[in-house]
């Protein structure tokens, strides 16, 4: 095996074209017959229109073998802001406005700048376009049981205690409006009353049951009032019976959980999960669900949901576009994260320019050496303050900088009302005011100014506490990310690609040291390195020192991890340094238009379209691959092993914008 050091990428080779805005929404008509036979009420309004953002979403922590144990400015509107949005971040604050996508990345990182530097096979690498549509990347989860997700049944099961298909229609507009309103307490009425029209006893069964069906948390009761028939909804429980979904109503025999097959596109999973909550007027975290997947993709993975019926769940595929949902069954058990054994990936890389024969050796290397586990570019985020550097602050317990590194001005990386509310912070440090030129405040930036004006300037920690936990804990995680990635590289740079005395190897969840006798009975896809914390072990070789210096260059102490609020010290992990990806296939094909489908999705297969037809030759040739990865690992990282080359969005879009006009 031979190790490579990536220089630099040559202007004739073209780009991976990372993003694009060519989202295959439906014309206007379906969109508005679709949301006419969904009755919206005013606030869901607009849930449709959000597939066309450019951006990444950033994975959570790392799913690695951790060795720890693991309008108004009132306080009383932020407290009922911050209870609306405990569950999540949005991304609202993203704007799309005049300045082009290349310009906003120019002051992007590369992957030189997160220690991404080094390839392991020697072939010669060779140019391709990556997600020009984001139906070239498609990924399907591996559950735990070893098998790969599906949508391939749409069938709901029989159940006699389901009510009729009626409760999605006897219910006007404007009385869902108002019970959505009186369930979500957003006014001072305690009920709504709704008039009977011809009345018989079935009409008012099927009212009750689409009041506590669609609306949990609401009872129902028949009045009489001069001579007329109403029912009556009321609050059962309080605030709690939104979410924890009416017990008495579940069928004993029933498994609480119903389980289903989630296929998405252009779609991170927690945005999903939002929009499938709001259209169910339930909290997001009766959801659960194996791991996060990819926002410019198409996914297709289990979720799971309290006490939700497949029959309202097989519903909303009438209403959502971009989404579809079956392979509906009822479980005991919700699902957890980190159950899943990985995904499988089929990917496309259109026009590209090797050869069948580099393409051959690319793709070989690819299934029998592998590729170095890097974390990917996405980690780190895609403006000009990484992430990373977010978590360091932290990490060193300097909030001041957390605060202006999170809202300070910042070069070319964005556009619209989000500059407007960084240039009123940078003027003025008023908090409410910055507040003020934000639309929406369910960005980190929204949330951090939410915070320091209701704690003040000078109690940073509890205004970042604002951020969901998650979050913020992302930025810590991106830091470890950085490390590793470096020490990876220096790692490779220094030992090339065998083990060696004093490399770890994991035996079962514990690290131990290669000794000198014992080497030749490991290989380099055994090797792992720690994410630095408090409760790992380092090489024993001088890896483990530049661990040290990189840290105290950084201001901090690798001796000792832990941080004074609890949440922030880190355990640390361990993670293989080489991995082999599993179920490699590929095959080259011609076609003549770019804009046609290479591969058929599961929704595709479901409507019985014919797979594409390839000529013998044509204008261009794409690589269709084919191959399974574990949890938290990067395709991009794959991919990027066979054209060697820089997958960085501001390289790509450097050498490459052509798309963008």
């Amino acid at each position: 095996m031979e190790m490579t050091e990536m220089t630099g990428v040559s202007l004739k080779r073209g780009a991976l074209v990372v993003e694009d805005n060519d989202s295959g929404v439906p014309a206007e008509e379906t969109k508005k017959q679709k949301l006419s036979e969904c009755s919206l009420t005013k606030g869901q309004v607009g849930l449709q229109n959000d597939f066309l953002s450019i951006s990444e979403d950033v994975p959570g922590p790392p799913d690695t073998v951790s060795t720890g144990k693991g309008g108004k400015n009132s306080e009383a509107q932020l407290e009922d802001e911050e209870e609306e949005e405990e569950d999540g971040l949005s991304e609202e604050c993203e704007e799309e406005e005049s300045e082009s996508f290349a310009d906003m990345m120019k002051h992007g990182l590369t992957e030189a700048d997160v220690g991404i530097t080094k390839f392991v096979s020697s072939h010669q690498g060779f140019s391709g376009i990556l997600k020009e549509r984001y139906s070239d990347f498609v990924v399907h989860e591996i559950g735990k049981d070893g098998r790969i997700s599906h949508l391939n049944d749409l069938s709901i099961p029989v159940d006699e205690e389901d009510p009729s298909e009626d409760i999605f229609t006897v219910l006007t507009a404007e009385e869902k409006q108002r019970l959505e309103e009186l369930q979500l307490f957003k006014n001072k009425e305690t009920s709504v009353a709704i008039e009977v029209i011809e009345d018989t006893k079935e009409k008012r069964t099927v009212i009750h049951q689409a009041i506590k069906s669609l609306f949990p948390g609401l009872e129902t009761k028949t009045e009489d009032r001069e001579g007329k028939k109403y029912i009556v909804a009321y609050h059962a429980a309080g605030k709690k019976a939104l979410a924890n979904p009416r017990k008495h109503s579940w069928p004993k025999s029933r498994g609480s959980y119903c389980h289903f097959v989630l296929y998405k596109e252009n779609k991170d999973t927690m945005d999903a999960i939002n929009v499938l909550s709001r259209y169910l007027r339930v909290k997001p975290n009766i959801f659960s669900y194996m791991g996060t997947k990819d926002k410019r993709a198409i996914t297709v993975q289990e979720i799971a949901v309290l006490k939700i019926t497949a029959q309202r769940l097989a519903h909303l595929n009438k209403c959502l576009m971009n989404f579809k949902l079956g392979n509906f069954s009822y479980q005991k058990n919700p699902l957890k994260l980190g159950e899943l054994q990985g995904n499988h990936f089929t990917v496309v890389l259109r026009n590209i320019t090797g050869t069948d024969d580099q393409v051959q050796q690319a793709m070989n290397s690819l299934r029998e050496i592998g590729f170095i586990n890097y974390y990917g570019m996405q980690r780190f985020g895609t403006t000009a303050v990484p992430t990373y550097q977010v978590g360091r602050a932290i990490l060193q317990n300097s909030w001041t900088e957390v605060m202006d590194l999170i809202l300070k001005p910042r070069s070319g990386a964005e556009k619209g009302y989000l500059v407007k509310c960084r240039e009123e912070w940078a003027k003025t440090k008023d908090p409410a005011a910055a507040l003020r030129k934000l639309p929406v405040k369910r960005c980190v930036e929204g949330q951090l100014l939410r915070g320091l004006s209701k704690y003040g300037m000078k109690n940073i920690v509890s205004a970042f506490g604002i951020i969901p936990r998650n979050n913020r804990l992302m930025y810590i995680h991106s830091y470890q990310s950085y490390v590793w990635n470096n020490m990876v590289s220096k790692r490779i740079e220094d030992y090339g690609l065998k083990p060696v005395p004093g490399d770890l190897v994991l035996k079962g969840a514990t690290a131990s040291y290669i000794e000198e006798d014992d080497v030749n009975n490991y290989s380099i896809h055994d090797v792992v390195m720690p994410l630095p914390g408090f409760d790992v072990i380092y090489p024993k070789h001088k890896i483990q020192e530049a661990y040290r210096e990189m840290l105290t260059a950084d201001n901090l102490d690798i001796d000792n991890m832990r941080h004074k609020i609890r949440d922030y010290s880190l355990s640390g992990a361990y993670r293989k340094i080489i991995i082999r990806p599993q179920n490699v296939s590929w095959e080259v094909v011609a076609y003549d238009d770019p804009k046609i489908p290479l591969f058929n999705t599961d929704v595709d297969n479901l409507e019985g379209k014919p797979p594409p037809v390839f000529a013998s030759e044509g204008k261009y040739r794409a690589l269709k691959m084919d191959f399974s990865l574990p949890p938290s690992t990067y395709a991009t990282m794959a991919i990027r092993e066979v054209l060697k080359m820089d997958t960085s969005i501001k390289n790509q879009t450097q050498l490459n914008t052509t798309w963008l006009r």
